[in-house]
């Protein structure tokens, strides 16, 4: 995921107008000052959108995941510790008789859904406002 995030970043920031660039140190902005003001809020819904595309490519990429990872039935609140991933649980809980673990995988999908729709809104956000600044 991080590669595309750095790939499709570094084609939105070379996307900026070097006029812009050439303006800002033009009228004797720093060069730290010139790529915080003008470069950055400039790509920022480029890069916004690279990193959702990565996002939304890691989670596709979840299928292939189940059958080439070992399955981790477990659930643990420490960190370190191995544990499901949200598309393995609701693949493992669908499939049971138990109707409070079909529920539970019901649970963990609106939880995927939920993750997706806040990084949508989180993306549409920083959008807007940096459609606002401009």
């Amino acid at each position: 995921m991080l590669p595309i995030v750095v790939r499709s970043s570094e084609v939105v920031l070379n996307l900026v107008p070097g006029g812009l660039r050439e303006a800002a140190l033009a009228l004797g902005a720093p060069r730290w000052r010139v790529v915080l003001r003008v470069v950055l809020p400039t790509a920022l819904p480029g890069i916004v959108t690279g990193s959702l595309l990565a996002v939304a490519r890691g989670a596709g990429e979840t299928a292939p995941l189940l059958f080439s990872v070992a399955f981790v039935n477990g659930f643990s609140g420490d960190l370190s510790q191995r544990m499901n991933s949200l598309p393995l649980q609701i693949f493992n809980d669908v499939g049971q008789a138990q109707d409070r673990l079909v529920e539970r995988a019901w649970g963990a999908a609106l939880t995927l859904v939920a993750l997706v729709l806040i990084l949508t809104m989180l993306a549409r956000l920083v959008q807007r406002r940096s459609r606002l600044a401009t």
